[in-house]
């Protein structure tokens, strides 16, 4: 367990200098375009400051996107006595609590570290579950926050922000670049140029973002599938949970594939990807492993 909070913390390092790598092959092709150095230079400052902001503003906005809202201990003792329970047991802080008004049965962690992490449910989910069940999912939520699964989720979320803008700015570039009179032929040459990047990076930019939610792997799933388990020493209340889920869906009104990956299941309508490029493992293989989990009791 500990050796995969490393992994996690390593992870995110990985994903810092593959992101930085992405964006400066991107900007020094924008200069060698436009033959102006000032343009990597921007595009690397913007890139660095933008990043830093979404690390720390990411939480709020993943929440604020779908649509939860905080609740305090007298609104749901229930729900916040479970969580209470769970993050004694786990030695975590107490998380905040929020509730998304949805019909759709889902839950997702958020947040830099333990200290600043947050958890929300949806009131399909919440109204659904027994108490074992309720417990399982809080502490597979919680098990993110433990594993650091939410630090890598927070950050992909931000990197993929930055990626998708930057490819927004060279179409804009590309349709809306200076150009001049003089050597219009050099120009016209220059604007097809440009035209050729600008799609790629719009072609590039959902690439990415769905190879860095992948980044972060169906791994952490099964690990906070496990972690809960452990933490509850009940599988079948988490394994019960997601049958429930399975049966009576888990999309949200609320669409965004930005977020997706934070969600306990897949919160998107229809298969809007194969399961080869899911960020989210099969529930009926997780469900599996929990039972197998009880069997070998």
């Amino acid at each position: 367990m500990y050796n995969e909070i490393a992994a996690n913390k390593r992870k995110t390092v990985y994903l810092m200098f593959g992101f930085f790598v992405l964006i400066s092959v991107l900007a020094w092709i924008l200069t060698s375009v436009y033959k102006d150095p000032s343009i990597f230079m921007f595009s690397i400052i913007f890139a660095v400051t933008y990043s830093l902001w979404g690390f720390f503003a990411s939480s709020a906005l993943a929440l604020t996107i779908n649509g939860a809202k905080q609740i305090q201990k007298s609104d749901n003792p229930r729900l916040f006595r479970i969580i209470e329970n769970l993050a004694i047991t786990d030695g975590l802080p107490t998380p905040k609590v929020y509730i998304i008004e949805d019909t759709g049965l889902n839950a997702f962690a958020t947040g830099r570290n333990p200290e600043h992490a947050s958890v929300a449910i949806t009131t399909g989910l919440l109204n659904i579950l027994e108490d074992t069940e309720l417990q399982g999912v809080m502490a597979h939520e919680l098990g993110h926050v433990k594993n650091y699964d939410i630090r890598v989720s927070m950050l992909a979320f931000a990197l993929v922000g930055v990626i998708s803008l930057l490819a927004d700015i060279f179409l804009r570039i590309s349709f809306w670049g200076g150009s001049s009179s003089d050597d219009s032929s050099d120009n016209s040459s220059g604007n097809t140029i440009m035209m050729v990047v600008a799609i790629a990076a719009l072609i590039l930019a959902p690439i990415v973002a769905t190879f860095m939610q992948l980044a972060i792997s169906r791994k952490r799933e099964y690990l906070a599938d496990a972690t809960g388990a452990l933490t509850t020493r009940y599988p079948e209340g988490l394994a019960s949970a997601l049958e429930k889920i399975r049966d009576g869906g888990s999309s949200l009104k609320r669409q965004n594939t930005s977020t997706a990956h934070f969600f306990i299941a897949n919160p998107l309508k229809g298969k809007s990807m194969s399961s080869l490029l899911s960020t989210h493992p099969p529930i009926d293989d997780r469900i599996r492993i929990l039972r197998n989990m009880i069997g070998s009791k």
